[in-house]
Protein backbone atom coordinates (compact mmCIF):
# COMPACT_ATOMS: atom_id res chain seq x y z
CA UNK A 1 0.00 0.00 0.00
CA UNK A 2 1.22 3.49 -0.76
CA UNK A 3 0.77 5.18 2.61
CA UNK A 4 2.18 8.47 1.34
CA UNK A 5 -0.63 8.64 -1.21
CA UNK A 6 -3.17 8.04 1.53
CA UNK A 7 -1.55 10.73 3.71
CA UNK A 8 -1.76 13.12 0.78
CA UNK A 9 -5.51 12.47 0.53
CA UNK A 10 -5.75 13.96 4.03
CA UNK A 11 -3.84 17.03 2.83
CA UNK A 12 -6.07 17.31 -0.24
CA UNK A 13 -9.17 17.11 1.94
CA UNK A 14 -8.02 19.74 4.43
CA UNK A 15 -7.15 22.12 1.57
CA UNK A 16 -10.37 21.47 -0.40
CA UNK A 17 -13.21 23.92 -0.87
CA UNK A 18 -16.24 21.97 0.34
CA UNK A 19 -19.03 24.51 0.03
CA UNK A 20 -21.26 22.14 -1.93
CA UNK A 21 -21.46 18.81 -3.74
CA UNK A 22 -19.56 20.19 -6.75
CA UNK A 23 -16.70 21.22 -4.45
CA UNK A 24 -16.62 17.74 -2.94
CA UNK A 25 -16.60 16.12 -6.37
CA UNK A 26 -13.65 18.32 -7.35
CA UNK A 27 -11.66 16.69 -4.52
CA UNK A 28 -11.49 13.36 -6.34
CA UNK A 29 -8.83 12.82 -8.98
CA UNK A 30 -9.05 10.62 -12.04
CA UNK A 31 -7.98 7.53 -10.09
CA UNK A 32 -10.95 8.16 -7.77
CA UNK A 33 -13.52 8.81 -10.52
CA UNK A 34 -15.82 6.17 -9.07
CA UNK A 35 -15.95 8.18 -5.81
CA UNK A 36 -16.77 11.36 -7.72
CA UNK A 37 -19.65 9.52 -9.40
CA UNK A 38 -21.05 7.96 -6.21
CA UNK A 39 -20.76 10.82 -3.71
CA UNK A 40 -24.08 12.37 -2.63
CA UNK A 41 -25.23 15.53 -0.86
CA UNK A 42 -25.19 13.96 2.62
CA UNK A 43 -21.48 13.16 2.16
CA UNK A 44 -20.63 16.89 2.08
CA UNK A 45 -21.35 17.28 5.82
CA UNK A 46 -19.36 14.13 6.68
CA UNK A 47 -16.35 15.37 4.70
CA UNK A 48 -16.57 18.85 6.25
CA UNK A 49 -16.49 17.42 9.78
CA UNK A 50 -13.53 15.21 8.90
CA UNK A 51 -11.85 18.18 7.21
CA UNK A 52 -12.03 20.22 10.46
CA UNK A 53 -10.74 17.31 12.53
CA UNK A 54 -7.83 16.66 10.16
CA UNK A 55 -6.95 20.37 10.21
CA UNK A 56 -6.82 20.06 14.01
CA UNK A 57 -4.30 17.22 13.59
CA UNK A 58 -2.06 19.50 11.50
CA UNK A 59 -2.43 22.36 13.98
CA UNK A 60 -1.58 20.06 16.90
CA UNK A 61 1.40 18.65 15.03
CA UNK A 62 2.83 22.01 14.03
CA UNK A 63 2.52 23.35 17.57
CA UNK A 64 4.31 20.35 19.11
CA UNK A 65 1.16 18.84 20.62
CA UNK A 66 1.86 15.31 19.45
CA UNK A 67 -0.34 13.71 22.10
CA UNK A 68 -3.35 15.70 20.90
CA UNK A 69 -2.58 14.84 17.27
CA UNK A 70 -2.39 11.14 18.14
CA UNK A 71 -5.60 11.31 20.17
CA UNK A 72 -7.48 12.93 17.27
CA UNK A 73 -6.09 10.47 14.72
CA UNK A 74 -7.07 7.54 16.94
CA UNK A 75 -10.58 8.98 17.25
CA UNK A 76 -10.79 9.32 13.45
CA UNK A 77 -9.59 5.74 13.02
CA UNK A 78 -12.43 4.61 15.29
CA UNK A 79 -15.02 6.52 13.27
CA UNK A 80 -13.49 5.44 9.93
CA UNK A 81 -11.90 2.05 10.67
CA UNK A 82 -9.46 0.45 8.28
CA UNK A 83 -10.67 -2.94 7.05
CA UNK A 84 -8.22 -3.90 4.33
CA UNK A 85 -9.27 -6.06 1.42
CA UNK A 86 -7.80 -7.09 -1.90
CA UNK A 87 -9.71 -6.01 -4.95
CA UNK A 88 -9.32 -6.37 -8.72
CA UNK A 89 -10.16 -8.75 -11.52
CA UNK A 90 -6.96 -10.72 -12.16
CA UNK A 91 -3.33 -11.02 -11.05
CA UNK A 92 -2.33 -7.95 -13.05
CA UNK A 93 -4.95 -5.77 -11.33
CA UNK A 94 -4.80 -6.75 -7.65
CA UNK A 95 -4.75 -3.78 -5.30
CA UNK A 96 -5.71 -2.91 -1.75
CA UNK A 97 -8.75 -1.06 -0.51
CA UNK A 98 -8.91 0.17 3.07
CA UNK A 99 -12.58 -0.63 3.75
CA UNK A 100 -14.92 -3.53 3.27
CA UNK A 101 -16.86 -4.09 0.08
CA UNK A 102 -19.90 -1.85 -0.24
CA UNK A 103 -18.57 0.89 2.07
CA UNK A 104 -19.66 4.44 1.41
CA UNK A 105 -17.41 6.89 -0.41
CA UNK A 106 -16.87 8.79 2.82
CA UNK A 107 -15.86 5.62 4.68
CA UNK A 108 -13.41 4.59 1.95
CA UNK A 109 -11.80 7.99 1.47
CA UNK A 110 -11.69 9.02 5.13
CA UNK A 111 -10.41 5.68 6.39
CA UNK A 112 -7.55 5.98 3.90
CA UNK A 113 -6.84 9.60 4.85
CA UNK A 114 -6.81 8.88 8.61
CA UNK A 115 -4.74 5.72 8.12
CA UNK A 116 -2.23 7.39 5.82
CA UNK A 117 -1.75 10.39 8.11
CA UNK A 118 -1.40 8.06 11.10
CA UNK A 119 1.31 6.03 9.37
CA UNK A 120 3.02 9.28 8.32
CA UNK A 121 3.02 10.52 11.93
CA UNK A 122 4.45 7.23 13.20
CA UNK A 123 7.14 7.13 10.53
CA UNK A 124 8.21 10.78 10.33
CA UNK A 125 6.70 12.52 13.37
CA UNK A 126 4.26 15.39 13.50
CA UNK A 127 7.09 17.88 12.97
CA UNK A 128 6.67 16.95 9.30
CA UNK A 129 3.10 18.32 9.31
CA UNK A 130 2.99 21.89 8.08
CA UNK A 131 0.69 24.87 7.73
CA UNK A 132 1.66 27.39 5.07
CA UNK A 133 3.63 30.33 6.49
CA UNK A 134 1.89 32.72 4.08
CA UNK A 135 -0.81 34.31 6.25
CA UNK A 136 -3.08 34.66 3.22
CA UNK A 137 -3.07 30.93 2.53
CA UNK A 138 -3.52 28.52 5.44
CA UNK A 139 -3.15 25.34 3.39
CA UNK A 140 -1.55 22.32 5.02
CA UNK A 141 1.24 20.15 3.64
CA UNK A 142 3.54 17.24 4.46
CA UNK A 143 7.17 18.30 4.72
CA UNK A 144 9.23 15.97 2.55
CA UNK A 145 12.33 18.16 2.54
CA UNK A 146 15.59 16.49 3.52
CA UNK A 147 16.16 18.73 6.54
CA UNK A 148 12.58 19.50 7.65
CA UNK A 149 12.83 23.15 6.58
CA UNK A 150 9.75 23.62 4.42
CA UNK A 151 7.58 26.61 5.40
CA UNK A 152 5.16 27.01 2.51
CA UNK A 153 2.59 24.74 0.88
CA UNK A 154 3.79 25.62 -2.62
CA UNK A 155 6.38 27.55 -4.59
CA UNK A 156 3.65 30.04 -5.46
CA UNK A 157 3.04 30.89 -1.79
CA UNK A 158 6.77 31.03 -1.07
CA UNK A 159 7.37 33.42 -3.94
CA UNK A 160 4.37 35.59 -3.07
CA UNK A 161 5.48 35.82 0.56
CA UNK A 162 9.10 36.58 -0.31
CA UNK A 163 8.11 39.26 -2.82
CA UNK A 164 5.77 40.88 -0.26
CA UNK A 165 8.56 40.86 2.36
CA UNK A 166 11.03 42.34 -0.14
CA UNK A 167 8.61 45.12 -1.08
CA UNK A 168 7.93 45.87 2.60
CA UNK A 169 11.67 46.16 3.25
CA UNK A 170 12.10 48.49 0.27
CA UNK A 171 9.21 50.69 1.46
CA UNK A 172 10.75 50.82 4.94
CA UNK A 173 14.17 51.73 3.49
CA UNK A 174 12.62 54.42 1.33
CA UNK A 175 10.63 55.82 4.25
CA UNK A 176 13.78 55.75 6.39
CA UNK A 177 15.84 57.54 3.76
CA UNK A 178 13.11 60.15 3.28
CA UNK A 179 13.04 60.75 7.04
CA UNK A 180 16.81 60.99 7.12
CA UNK A 181 16.71 63.40 4.18
CA UNK A 182 14.08 65.52 5.93
CA UNK A 183 16.17 65.58 9.11
CA UNK A 184 19.28 66.62 7.13
CA UNK A 185 17.29 69.35 5.43
CA UNK A 186 16.03 70.65 8.78
CA UNK A 187 19.56 70.60 10.15
CA UNK A 188 20.84 72.53 7.10
CA UNK A 189 18.07 75.11 7.46
CA UNK A 190 18.76 75.47 11.18
CA UNK A 191 22.40 76.28 10.47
Amino acid sequence: MNFDAYARTAVDLVNAELSDLAGLRALFGDEQAWMRDEVVDKDVAVFRRAQRRLRDVFEYGTSGRDGDAVKELNALLEVFPVQPRISGHDAADWHMHVTSRGSSVSSEYLAGAAWGLSVWLCEFGSARFGICADDRCGNVYLDTSSNNCRRFCSERCATRSHVAAHRARKRAELAGSELAGSASLREAIAL
